[in-house]
């Protein structure tokens, strides 16, 4: 029996690990009594050891067992073991050979040393020196062994290292734009597939929508098989690693147009009503759950419809986070080896899922960046383009005022001083008394009808209708009060089902109606609120809605509201809504005004289709 911790204190057996796994010794003798008492010493000593009498023997347990080392006579009795040892090389490289032979020529050790043997012992052999021999060539065995994992194990932290560096540099020197952030993540996926990188055969990339409740397959990449791959990777790592050679040589090779794994990712979309899903929890949460057998580390089984799409019962799934928000996860798997997903490659996984995030991240932030500059552009055109438009309004709004004021101060006296001169002409006869009078009601006319025209100050240009894009008209409307309602802390809304609907009227006219609308509404919300604007066709009708969240008119005075001059503002003059009633009314349409009941105004008008 084998007692390592007897062996251990009488000095017979160190520490060192001789054997990994499975590994076994192989003794191939033709005399059955030598192998079984090399195979009891060596087990004795904790070496499993499996014995043959032949060269058919031989190949047999080869192909059976991982053999660490052989223990290989010359003389056999179908063959030489000096044959044997080129062969032993090429089915396995780290298979070390020990010729234990009777035959003592000088020559023939140096023959077989020549072809791959570790060392040459002559029998009979005394077992201290024979065990020596033994430890050393398994020793020099295991450091070549642990030494070429290290010098992979470099390879690899330095492939990342550069990958991760080229990424780095890739999101700090420009802004990331849709093409550059998929380049990113293309080049990613490839790390975590990647020989040198982190090995893995498949790797899955899904993201969250704008809304954050659906989480969408993005993209994938896989080979086919593993031996295309091994290919694949070779001819790639062979060259300087540079970002964007990198990316090409994917894209050369068309992993990402792989049918199947661009199967999978197209079918794989996850609903926010399955929020214990193993997906969504990985998101949610932020933590990595590694799937074996279908049981997930974090506890319970994986989803039965995952693994059947994945076609897969081992994955960990590593999640995509910033500060604000879950972005999504990255699926990664051994679909084609089947191997062990150790921890290692989990702590890469999440520093290329880490990665991943900051590239998303940097390009929400750009894309928010961008459309806020693509707003702001579009307010700052408006105000250029219609800067004629706001100071015709505000025209409009300091002659109404005036208009108000001459029509509250000199209507009575004017109206008196017309009606005595006229009555006086009706007594008088004296002929110069009469012409003076005549002067006095001709120019009281003049004032009378100057008034007039104040109370009809605006363009009574015919209205020139065309077709136009109803939602663009009220965009451009709503963005020259942009600068109002930031600073009012004013939300708006447009609803309209359908934005590309057309209507045929007159568009410098109907601008002035929204102008108005709006900033009545604004005017309204001067501590803050909300402003809504609906354009719904109905049974062929076309109705425009103004929705404020502001103190809202008293029912007594809606039936004066679209009365010239009249308002219940201090510093307004109420010509704009009468402006408003007159153009719906040229278009045909009816007006009309009433107080919400949740607070606020509501003022709308109806057009009849066209």
């Amino acid at each position: 029996m084998c007692d390592p911790d007897s062996l251990k204190s009488a000095g017979l057996l160190h520490d060192d690990v001789y054997l990994e796994g499975d590994e076994v010794v192989l003794a191939v003798d033709d005399f059955v009594q030598i192998a079984d008492i090399i195979r009891a010493y060596l087990q004795h000593r904790c070496l499993k050891t499996l014995t043959a009498g032949s060269v058919a023997e031989f190949k047999q347990v080869l192909r059976q067992a991982p053999v660490a080392l052989v223990l290989l006579d010359i003389n056999l009795p179908d063959g030489s073991g000096v044959d044997l040892i080129p062969e032993i090389k090429a089915v396995n490289p780290d298979t070390a050979v020990i010729m234990l032979s009777g035959v003592t020529d000088l020559q023939t050790a140096l023959k077989c040393i020549r072809h791959g043997a570790d060392d040459y012992l002559t029998k009979p052999v005394q077992f201290e020196p024979f065990w020596e021999t033994v430890r050393k060539v398994l020793e020099k065995r295991r450091l070549k062994i642990n030494n070429r994992r290290y010098q992979r194990q470099i390879e690899q932290g330095n492939f990342r290292l550069r990958l991760m560096h080229k990424l780095a540099v890739k999101m700090n020197t420009a802004y990331l734009s849709m093409s550059a952030l998929d380049d990113i993540l293309w080049a990613i996926l490839v790390g975590i597939t990647a020989e040198e990188g982190l090995g893995f055969n498949r790797a899955f990339l899904a993201l969250f929508d704008d809304s954050g409740q659906v989480l969408e397959g993005r993209l994938a990449i896989g080979p086919g098989c593993r031996e295309d791959a091994g290919r694949i990777w070779q001819e790639i790592n062979s060259k300087e690693i540079r970002f964007h050679d990198l990316i090409d040589s994917i894209r050369e090779h068309d992993f990402h147009e792989d049918s199947e794994v661009n199967r999978i990712i197209r079918a794989l979309r996850i609903e926010s009503v399955n929020r214990d899903h193993l997906l969504f929890r990985a998101a949610a949460e932020c933590r990595t759950i590694n799937v074996k057998n279908g049981q997930c580390d974090c506890g319970g089984p994986a989803p039965v419809e995952l693994m059947g799409l994945l076609e897969e019962d081992s994955f960990v799934v590593a999640p995509l986070f910033s500060q604000n928000r879950s972005q999504g996860v990255i699926i990664a798997d051994h679909f084609v080896t089947g191997r062990q997903i150790d921890h290692e490659q989990i702590q890469a996984l999440e520093s290329f899922a880490s990665q991943a995030s900051l590239a998303i991240e940097h390009w929400r932030m750009y894309v928010q960046m961008e459309n806020k500059l693509k707003e702001l552009e579009e307010v700052t055109e408006e105000l250029e383009k219609n800067n004629g438009l706001l100071v015709e309004a505000e025209r409009y709004a300091a002659v109404g005022q005036v208009a108000a004021q001459l029509a509250h101060n000199i209507r009575n006296p004017v109206t008196a001083i017309g009606g005595t001169a006229r009555l006086l002409t009706r007594k008088i006869i004296d002929p110069q008394q009469l012409n003076f009078l005549g002067m006095m009601i001709k120019e009281v006319g003049k004032i009378e009808q100057t008034l007039e025209d104040l109370l009809n100050f605006v363009d009574q240009e015919p209205s020139v209708k065309e077709r136009v894009l109803l939602y663009s008209l009220i965009v451009k409307s709503l963005m020259l009060f942009y600068s109002a309602m930031q600073k009012q802390r004013i939300e708006y809304e447009i609803f309209m089902p359908d934005r590309q609907l057309e209507f045929e009227l007159d568009p410098r006219q109907m601008k002035r109606v929204f102008v108005h609308l709006i900033r009545n509404a604004v005017e309204a919300m001067e501590q803050g609120g909300k402003l809504v604007i609906e354009a719904v066709v109905t049974n062929g009708q076309l109705r425009i809605a103004v929705l404020d969240s502001g103190i809202g008119i008293a029912e007594a005075d809606i039936r004066r509201a679209a009365d010239p001059f009249y308002t219940t503002k201090t510093a307004g003059t109420g010509v704009g809504l009468t402006l408003v009633e007159r153009i719906v009314k040229e278009h045909s349409g009816i007006l009309s005004i009433r107080r919400r009941e949740s607070g606020g105004t509501e003022v709308s008008f109806s057009l009849p289709g066209n």
